[in-house]
């Protein structure tokens, strides 16, 4: 599902990897929940012998479209939808696999589909807006990242202002980015994709002092630590003139991820594309 964002302040790499995480992180929200204005909370004796197999269809779709397997992910939708025709579930988890396969205008269908039946619905704002920033529409992605902060019974609100704040990264747009990636932060300061994002705007405003602490505060667990965090430590670390840090990091790179876009960017030189 990755996709190209041209005009990115982001590394190229990194702005690829957080497509996926947004991505993935959108669609199993988007199967998980539903609005709660559409009914009353229903427990495992409600559930039909359909809602059952419609339920592990959509688990399956999720993994396979997690993988970047867009054709298996869609027919394990239909069976899901075979199952419960209409599933608002299913219809998001489709949407999103259409805009990864490229078919825009079928995903854009759905999503209006979604919210000309229940425009309350956040994942669906949510998922709606990230496909717009995608497609570089960016004023009417705001304006669903805003509309789904906004539902006082949405239980993911970090996970959207992390999503607008890299939109508006994306776009240029680095002061309204760094405040929505610092909300988020202050709503989550334990998930490394928000701190991440929020290292990579300040590093690219020059304020490398604040981007080091988020970036160290990733690469500090082994488990969150990765190629894009390393690599925006060693930059950082470049640009406060600490070589000895820089090589140490360099290392990293190069020992836990040979073949990844940031050490070859660091073994050509190019810190800065």
């Amino acid at each position: 599902m990755t996709v190209p964002s041209p005009g990115s302040v982001f590394p190229r790499r990194s702005a690829r990897t957080l497509s996926v995480v947004l991505l993935i992180a959108a669609a199993l929200a988007g199967c998980a929940t539903t609005s709660p204005q559409q009914q009353q909370p229903r427990t495992e004796s409600d559930k039909t012998d359909n809602d059952r197999r419609a339920q592990v269809r959509l688990e399956l779709a999720s993994g396979y479209f997690a993988r970047g397997q867009y054709e298996t992910a869609l027919d394990e939708v239909k069976l899901a939808m075979a199952a419960k025709p209409d599933l608002p579930e299913a219809i998001s988890l489709r949407s999103l696999i259409y805009a990864a396969m490229g078919e825009y205008a079928m995903a854009e269908d759905g999503f209006k589909q979604l919210l000309a039946r229940d425009r309350n619905n956040g994942d669906t704002l949510h998922n709606y807006g990230w496909f717009l920033c995608q497609r570089q529409r960016y004023a009417e992605a705001y304006q669903q990242f805003e509309a789904a902060v906004a539902l006082p019974a949405y239980r993911t609100p970090a996970r959207t202002l992390l999503a607008w704040g890299a939109c508006e990264a994306r776009e240029g747009r680095l002061v309204p980015a760094q405040a929505h990636l610092s909300k988020a932060f202050e709503a989550e300061p334990g998930n490394p994709t928000i701190a991440l994002n929020l290292g990579e705007v300040l590093y690219r405003q020059g304020e490398y002092e604040r981007a080091r602490f988020y970036a160290r505060r990733v690469n500090s667990n082994v488990e969150q630590a990765n190629a894009a965090s390393l690599w925006l430590e060693l930059r950082i670390e470049r640009r406060l003139g600490n070589a000895a840090n820089m090589e140490d990091l360099g290392q990293q790179l190069r020992r836990k991820y040979p073949q990844a876009a940031e050490t070859q960017a660091l073994n050509n030189g190019r810190f800065d594309e």
